[in-house]
This record gives structure tokens, sequence and C-alpha cells, in this order.
């Protein structure tokens, strides 16, 4: 008989393919920016349209030309720099030295946490910057103000951002000057801009390997007994185990996945909210409010959920002149 090969089926870089532990994203690696900027921004999204623009990408077929593209549209209500988040060089890298909260704090972060009773952040700064030479970066903790936006929540989501600066020194007076101050998403990027976005994919619960990894049905005499929607082999006598790459049942969806390089095409603020809300609302959202960001093709997740968005890590070679936007569909998306 001949020896039949063909490739595996379904991949194996994401694993193990597990729930992810929270709805909110934890970013763990932030780029190097020597301008004193956040690094990144959270919002919900929305749903998608479609707008036509000109064509500014360099050696594109369709340079210089008017063309339809997707676009998704995340809301962003403004955020609040809820406190300074201080590491040290450990052995195993970065650890957290010291937090300093804000000396004002709203209500609803009563929802998330037990907000502190005594809070001295005048003594806390200065004792911070006596130990300066034991910092090896700064990061700020940001929360979100969901009461402001379309979606059925109270509770914000307290979120650590990454600073941008050419020093530690620079970062830390930076994050000082904003602490307790509201930020909006045109103060950390720009139209045109390339970044990355971080989320929580759409869950779709438990799935069997067809669904799951893509692999063939059975057919003949291993079809009759379960319409053979299971593996034929799940391994040889020996080794006598079964390993971790056989497609198996299992959860499937609501993974964390960064998507890379995607083109900011628009940041509108909320007086220009009108000019992209359907006729109707957005399908299983509503009406946007607040300002919004206006990205390039898809985004990972459903409508509602928190997506961050972070400066781009991999930006080589990516063209960030903003874009000629002639055409923002509004028509009505209840019937798509």
């Amino acid at each position: 008989m001949t020896r039949h090969h063909q490739p595996r089926k379904g991949s194996i870089a994401f694993s193990p393919r597990k729930r992810a532990a929270k709805e909110s994203p934890r970013i763990s690696s932030w780029p190097e920016v020597e301008e004193p900027v956040l690094l990144g921004f959270p919002g919900y999204k929305v749903g998608m349209t479609h707008v036509t623009m000109l064509d500014n990408t360099k050696n594109s077929p369709t340079e210089g030309m008017e063309i339809s593209t997707p676009v998704t549209i995340l809301e962003t209500p403004p955020v609040v720099v809820m406190g300074i988040r201080a590491y040290r060089k450990d052995t195993r890298g970065l650890k957290t030295m010291t937090d300093i909260l804000a000396a004002e704090l709203e209500e609803d972060l009563k929802r998330k946490i037990t907000l502190p009773k005594e809070n001295n952040v005048e003594a806390k700064i200065g004792e911070l910057k006596e130990n300066l030479d034991e910092l090896a970066d700064i990061r700020v903790l940001i929360h979100t103000k969901p009461r402001m936006a379309s979606i059925p929540k109270k509770k914000p989501d307290i979120l650590e951002c990454g600073v941008g600066g050419s020093s530690v020194e620079e970062k830390l007076e930076y994050a000082i000057s904003i602490l307790g101050n509201e930020i909006n998403p045109a103060d950390a990027f720009y139209d045109g801009e390339h970044v990355d976005t971080i989320a929580i994919t759409k869950g779709k619960g438990f799935q069997g390997p067809v669904k799951r990894f893509g692999i063939r049905i059975q057919y003949g005499k291993a079809a009759r007994s379960s319409k053979g929607r299971h593996v034929g082999s799940i391994g040889p006598w020996s080794p006598s185990r079964t390993m971790w790459t056989v497609a198996m049942a299992g959860q499937m969806g609501y993974h964390k996945r960064t998507e890379y390089n995607k083109k900011i095409l628009k940041i509108g603020d909320a007086s220009e909210a009108n000019t992209i809300n359907p006729d109707g609302g957005f399908v299983k959202y509503g009406v946007v409010k607040n300002g919004y960001v206006m990205l390039k093709g898809s985004v990972p997740g459903p409508s509602k959920r928190l997506v961050m968005i972070r400066k781009a890590v991999r930006p080589h070679g990516k063209h960030n002149d903003p874009p000629q936007i002639s055409y923002i569909s509004t028509a009505s998306k209840q019937g798509v």
C-alpha cells in the first residue's frame, strides 16, 4: 500500500487552548519610546463598517486611488491615571517595588478594590525619588469609565500601562504629572499610526476536534458509531501515551490574542460621534456617545469587549501617513 502523508490538521501554535484568566487582557511587554507618553489605551469594541479612502500605501497596486476598506470602531471614553507602579530589577526579572495611588479616587473603584483610608501621596513620591537608583521601570495604573459608554457595566477595569521616556527619571516625572488626570486617546496616538490590538477572542465553549482543529470526518466503518467526528487514532503502542499534539475536544475561543500593526485611520472626539453612528445604532452595541478610534480591518473579540491598543512593537517598514477619508458608511447594520 502506498504510504499516505499530508500536513497535520490544525495549528499547535497556541497551546494550551484554555480559557483566558480574565476578560481584560494583561500586557507583559511594551515598546521602547523616547517620547514621554502613555503606550496604551483601552477601548470598547463597537462594531464594523466601511469607509472610502485614498490609498496612500507605498508601492500598492491601488496607490493614489480611492478604495473601500472595512474598519472597526472602538469607543474610547477617557481613562483616569489612578496610580504609579515602580519596578526594581530582581534575579527573576522585574519585581513590583511600590504602588502610589492618587489622592482622590472615584467612588466606582469601590466595586473593584478596597480604597485606602490614609494616602500621603507627597511622602510616597519623595521616598520613591530618594530610591531612584533602585528603579528599573515606571508604569502607571489606569481605570476605565464604563458608565460613559453604551455597555451595561458599572465596575471599572484596572489596567497597567507602560510609559514612554528616555530614562527612568523622565518616566517618573511624566507619571507624576498625569497622576489623577483624565487621558484621551489623542494624547497617546495620532491618525495614521500603526498599533497592536490585544483582546480576548469570542468564546465558543466546548467543541469537538472537527470544529476545533479541522480534522477530516471519518468514513466507512469508522463513521458508523459516532458520525465519524473523531480522530482515527490517538497514538501508537509505543510510546504508550497520548501526545499533547493529538487533536482532541475542548475549549474553543476566549483566548488572549494579539494582532500587530493595525492602522489608525481616525481618532474622533465626542462631538464627532454622530458622523459614524448608523441608523438605529450598531448591532448588539447601540450608539457611540464618546470619542472613538477607527482601525483598519478587524479586531479580536465580540462587541462590548474591552480591547487594549498598544503602540506597535514591530513597526519596521510601516508608513504612518494619515489617510484621506472621503466617506464613512452610516447605513443601518440591523439587517446585515
